[in-house]
């Protein structure tokens, strides 16, 4: 009996350490995005000047997490399944109106489902939040792995 009731507390013991508590994503704000500075940068393959970012502290500690971020979608092809979020609907987005470019961000969808968005649907996704200084062809906030959060 004794070896049965040894058993049962390892048994338990053990099941404690098998589960992993789900992380909750950070909840990150267009806000927060803003902690970022830019500095004209001459770009030899285009020939041409574009924005350079230096990230702050707040935006460099989430380098890397698990975040949710409401936007609006804006399709950059919708052959390719590309999308971008953006922190305002397309008529005063980075690309149309008078925001800068950390008001957006490049949605690498971590399923290949074809679903096709609508300009301006305003959802929320998850992802891990990247952080692009170098690839001019890329935004400046990446989220990769993204999901809509249902």
């Amino acid at each position: 009996m004794k070896a049965f009731k040894i058993s049962i507390l390892f048994f338990c013991v053990v099941s404690l350490f098998a589960f992993k508590p789900a992380i909750e994503p950070v909840k990150l704000t267009w806000e927060t995005l803003r902690d970022v500075t830019f500095k004209k940068k001459w770009y030899a393959e285009e020939s041409i000047y574009m924005l350079h970012p230096t990230f702050g502290p707040s935006v460099q500690k989430l380098k890397g997490q698990q975040v949710s971020i409401t936007g609006y979608i804006l399709p950059v092809d919708l052959e390719a399944n590309l999308y971008v979020l953006s922190a305002f609907p397309f008529s005063a987005c980075f690309f149309c109106g008078g925001a800068g470019p950390e008001t957006v961000m490049t949605l690498n969808f971590k399923k290949k489902d074809g679903r096709k968005f609508k300009t301006d649907e305003r959802l929320t996704f998850t992802g891990t939040l990247k952080l692009n200084a170098d690839d001019i062809y890329q935004m400046n906030y990446i989220l990769d792995g993204a999901e809509i959060v249902k």
